[in-house]
C-alpha cells in the first residue's frame, strides 16, 4: 500500500514529521531562469545570458547540488512580456528582463527606464542601497517579485538612414524607445514611436517599419543591428538611456527555499553585480567599435545635448510619472536626490 505524504505526516503526528521531511523535499530543487537574449556559454556571448549561467553554476556549487537552475534563453520558455506576470504568480521561477516591460502592470517599474534620470553606472549602482532602491524593492516585494542582481546598462540609438543624436534629429522618425517614458520624450521631440521587445528590433528595422531603435549596447551587439544600421549614437561616454535590467526571482518560489539556500541566492546575485557592470561598460565600447568596423558612423553625445534631452524628459516623462500616484512621486523624488 502506497501512502501519500499527507497520510504519512498525519499518521506520525503531523508537525514534527513535516518539519523533518521539509529539507529532504528541498534537495534537488530545480529553478528555471528565462530571458529574451541570445544563448551563449559561461565565457562567451551576451553577458546577460552569461550572468544567468554563472548564477546557476555558482548556486549549484554552493548548495552542493541541492539547488540547481536551468537557463532558457531567447524567450524559449515563454514570451518576453509574460515573464514578469508569471513570476508574480509563481508560474516562473526567475527571469532577467528589462524592469520597464512590467510598466503596464506595475506603474512604478517604469522608473527602470526613465530618460536622463540615471546618467552613469555609479549612480545606477547607488540605487540599491539608496532610498529610491528601497522604495522600488518594497513595491516589487508587495507584487511578488524580488531583485536578486541589480543590473544597469547604458544604451544609445541605431538608425538606418540618418543619425538621431539631438532632439531636433528625431522629428519625423519612427523610433523604438524601449519604455513608455522614453516614448513620451521622443514624441515631444517630434518622433513617431514603435513599441516592441528588443529581440524584435532587427526585423522591424529590416522591413523599414522602424527608422531607429534605442536599446542597450549589449543588445546592439547581440542582435547584430550593425548589419542594418548606418548610424550609431553611442552610450560609451554619456547617454540619457540607462536601463535597469535585473535578475529577479518569484517571491512565492523564493519563500519556499530553505533559509540557507535563500542566503546563497542573494549572495551570488549581489556578487554578480560587479561582473554585470564591467561587462556592460565593455559592451558600450565594443558596440561603437563593431559598428564603425561595419561602416556605420558613430556619434558620442556631448553634455549640452544630454541636457537638452533631460529638459524634455523633465517636462514630459518625469512629470507624467510623478502624477501617476504617491508611490511614483516619492520614488522619482528619491531618485532625483542622487542627481
Amino acid at each position: 500500500m502506497n501512502l501519500s505524504r499527507r497520510q504519512i505526516i498525519h499518521a506520525a503526528g503531523g508537525t514534527a514529521l513535516a518539519g523533518w521531511m521539509g529539507p529532504a523535499f528541498s534537495q534537488g530543487t530545480a529553478l528555471k531562469i528565462s530571458h529574451q537574449f541570445p544563448s551563449g556559454s559561461l565565457t562567451d556571448g551576451d553577458f546577460r545570458d552569461r550572468l544567468c549561467r554563472k548564477f546557476a553554476a555558482e548556486v549549484e556549487k554552493r548548495t552542493s547540488g541541492a539547488l540547481k537552475a536551468s537557463v532558457y534563453p531567447g524567450s524559449s520558455l515563454m514570451k518576453t512580456n509574460a515573464q514578469f506576470s508569471s513570476m508574480r504568480k509563481g508560474a516562473l521561477d526567475m527571469s532577467l528582463v528589462p524592469l520597464s516591460y512590467a510598466g503596464g502592470e506595475v506603474q512604478e517599474t517604469n522608473i527602470g527606464l526613465m530618460p536622463a534620470l540615471v546618467p552613469s553606472y555609479e549612480q545606477g549602482a547607488a540605487w540599491k542601497t539608496a532610498e529610491v532602491g528601497k522604495l522600488l524593492s518594497k513595491v516589487l516585494d508587495d507584487k511578488g517579485v524580488i531583485i536578486v542582481s541589480w543590473v544597469w546598462q547604458a544604451g544609445g540609438v541605431a538608425s538606418r538612414s540618418k543619425p538621431l543624436v539631438t532632439p531636433e534629429d528625431a522629428k519625423g522618425m519612427k523610433v523604438r524607445g524601449g519604455s513608455r517614458e522614453m516614448d513620451m520624450m521622443l514624441k515631444s521631440a517630434g518622433a513617431s514611436v514603435i513599441t516592441l521587445p528588443s529581440n524584435e528590433i532587427y526585423a522591424a528595422m529590416q522591413t523599414g517599419a522602424m527608422d531607429a531603435a534605442m536599446t542597450s549596447s549589449t543588445s546592439f551587439i547581440s542582435f547584430k543591428l550593425e548589419e542594418i544600421a548606418k548610424h550609431l549614437t553611442s552610450g560609451r561616454e554619456r547617454t540619457y538611456w540607462f536601463m535597469l535590467e535585473p535578475l529577479m526571482i518569484s517571491k512565492d518560489v523564493f519563500s519556499k527555499l530553505p533559509k540557507a539556500q535563500q542566503d546563497i541566492v542573494m549572495a551570488v546575485g549581489a556578487e554578480l553585480e560587479v561582473f554585470a557592470r564591467d561587462a556592460a561598460r565593455a559592451d558600450d565600447k565594443a558596440a561603437a567599435e563593431i559598428y564603425a568596423k561595419a561602416g556605420a558612423k558613430v556619434y558620442d553625445m556631448d553634455e549640452p545635448t544630454l541636457r537638452k534631452w533631460q529638459t524634455i524628459a523633465r517636462d514630459t516623462a518625469w512629470k507624467d510619472f510623478a502624477e501617476k500616484n504617491e508611490s511614483c512621486a516619492g520614488m522619482l523624488k528619491a531618485a532625483q536626490k542622487l542627481l
